[in-house]
């Protein structure tokens, strides 16, 4: 498909499908439009990709300059309160179906898969999470209580974890899915911890033991079910959407034998709203591949009898706030990336972060931080906020 350019404007406007149109319209969205929100068709074989590919071949015509929109984030989060993609689905059956047993008969988060996601999405270049993370490099949810800014929020979402693991000077802190070391520097400064972190990208294991430096913090390259040792205290931040409901048994009891008996685990994770048999065709494709969103059900069956639950917290409306901090600093930093990464990597970014951005309005996407403990533990915990 030749990358056609989103400024290019046609004079005739070929007239939608029924079926997406009335879908559309539930969602009070239109094609050709006048709202911020509506979408603008460049080309009439964006119909088809829709009807026989559904979300994926929305978002792969989007990012072949098929049709635009000024605004994707109002735009998802009208199509998403509306169920709009569950809908759809049902005129892509072969493709849905496909994308169901797929992850109903495969194990797509299985050790020899493990490293995948780094290779594709966290290794695509530093660069360009620099520009649009802040400082601390924290590619998770923000905590926006009393932040003003995207640096604030996320030390604040640091200062948070730390406060719920009640964590003190020399105790020895797991973070499985540690990223670019954002917060095993912040327990390592300020909170006087020892801190092992692992992570499946070999990009971020490098920057991270940079930043990492002359502090008592390990950044290894390795995948959770090959640790071992006693932790203190066990954090993991943004990984779990990766483990896989074929693996959540074995994850919570790795977890389980890597925490001492007195020690907490804070898991923070986004979730779905509901349960679901698969996962976002194009995310899966271009940005998180073998990826998938628990469900508080899911979750819950798979902590029973292995821990308790301490506390449950849902700031999923933060990461909404998030995605758009992040798509400012990226949108703003992109003359400089531009020569590098080209105006169809642009275009799938943009859709990836402000998609993100409608999915959590939308209420579809929720953002939990769990604390955790054995029965064996002995102190009453007093919840953290």
């Amino acid at each position: 498909m030749a990358d056609l350019s989103t400024d290019w404007v046609i004079s005739k406007r070929p007239e939608p499908p029924a079926v997406l149109r009335d879908l559309a319209a539930e969602a009070g969205v239109r094609f050709s439009g006048d709202a911020h929100w509506d979408i603008q068709v460049n080309d009439e074989r964006v119909y088809r990709r829709i009807l026989t590919q559904g979300s994926r071949g929305f978002g792969e015509a989007y990012m072949d300059g098929l049709w635009k929109c000024e605004s994707l984030d109002q735009l998802f989060c009208r199509l998403l309160s509306t169920d709009t993609d569950q809908k759809l689905g049902g005129w892509a059956r072969v493709r849905l179906l496909g994308e169901v047993v797929r992850h109903r008969l495969f194990n797509l988060q299985s050790s020899r898969r493990a490293f995948q996601v780094g290779e594709q999405h966290y290794d695509i270049g530093n660069d360009i999470f620099k520009a649009m993370l802040d400082p601390t490099m924290s590619y998770s949810c923000a905590y926006w209580d009393k932040a003003t800014d995207l640096e604030e929020a996320q030390r604040d979402k640091l200062d948070l974890i730390c406060r719920k693991l009640e964590l003190q000077p020399g105790e020895r802190l797991l973070d499985i899915g540690c990223g670019w070391g954002g917060l095993a520097r912040f327990a390592a400064e300020h909170y006087g911890a020892e801190v092992i972190g692992i992570t499946v990208s070999k990009e971020q294991q490098k920057l991270a033991r940079e930043r990492c430096a002359g502090l008592p913090v390990t950044i290894e390259l390795m995948d959770y079910r090959d640790l071992a040792g006693q932790y203190d205290k066990v954090v993991s931040v943004g990984m779990f959407e990766h483990v896989g409901p074929r693996n959540y048994d074995s994850y919570f009891d790795t977890v389980r034998r890597l925490l001492k008996d007195e020690g907490l685990f804070l898991l923070h994770t986004i979730g779905n709203y509901a349960t679901s048999p698969k996962t976002d065709a194009w995310i899966d494709q271009y940005i998180f591949p073998n990826g998938k969103l628990p469900s508080a059900r899911e979750i819950a069956a798979a902590l029973e009898g292995r821990f308790l639950i301490e506390d449950w917290h849902n700031f999923g409306a933060d990461y909404d706030r998030t995605l758009m901090a992040w798509w400012a600093n990226f949108d703003r930093a992109w003359p400089g990336l531009e020569a590098k990464y080209g105006k169809r990597f642009y275009r799938m970014w943009k859709y990836y972060l402000l998609c993100c951005a409608g999915f959590f309005r939308s209420r579809q996407g929720q953002l939990w931080q769990l604390v955790l403990s054995k029965r064996q533990r002995s102190g009453v915990y007093r919840s953290v906020r």
